[in-house]
């Protein structure tokens, strides 16, 4: 697993480099809370928290997803 920074915000592409998802996959768990939240940065803008992303792929390796 790679490490990420533990501050700072990742937009949508950094974060499907590592979640091999398609973007309306990653929008859809967004919205049904599988994903965490993201932040809006400006009008078409949504970035996210490092430290979420972090436990979102520690918890998928510990139930074995990624």
């Amino acid at each position: 697993m790679q490490t990420l920074e533990k501050s700072g915000y990742l937009r949508i592409d950094q974060i499907l480099k590592l979640i091999p998802i398609g973007k309306s996959t990653w929008w859809a768990g967004v919205k049904s809370g599988r994903f965490p939240p993201g932040y809006k940065a400006g009008p078409n803008t949504t970035m996210w928290k490092a430290s979420d992303i972090e436990a979102l792929l520690t918890k998928f390796e510990n139930e074995g997803h990624v």
